[in-house]
């Protein structure tokens, strides 16, 4: 069997990624959780494009959050380039963002009608600076 070309490895892999939220009742019991994403597993290879599909609820915006860190998965692993994201300080995954963006479901709350197409374009540069 031969190697796999390195082209080929994964760009991003996840691997058991679970996201739990506690649940607080209202006579202050502790210790229950919401299990709003569990167990999931995919790698994207260079040149691939994954789409999340799911009905409203289903996980789909807490499986994009928590593989950029913005809300750090519960369980799991998240490489990208096979640098583990959860190893990264404050500094680094900064401008590791620079590299991994996630596009929101919700064009509305995510578009600002007052910005260009332009301005849009330009906005990552103006905020990473690349060289």
């Amino acid at each position: 069997m031969r190697p796999e070309p390195a082209d080929r490895y994964p760009l991003l892999s996840v691997r058991n990624l679970s996201k739990h939220y506690p649940l607080r009742s209202w006579w202050g019991g502790k210790g229950a959780v919401f299990r709003a994403v569990q167990d999931v597993s995919f790698d994207i290879r260079p040149g691939e494009t994954l789409g999340l599909v799911g009905e409203s609820g289903s996980g789909k915006s807490t499986i994009g959050r928590a593989v950029t860190m913005l809300n750090p998965p519960s369980a799991g692993t998240v490489a990208f380039e096979g640098t583990d994201l959860a190893k990264l300080s404050a500094g680094e995954m900064r401008r590791m963002r620079a590299r991994i963006q996630m596009v929101f479901q919700d064009p509305y709350a995510a578009l600002n009608p007052r910005m260009s197409i332009g301005d849009y374009v330009a906005e990552p540069f103006r905020l990473h600076r690349p060289a």
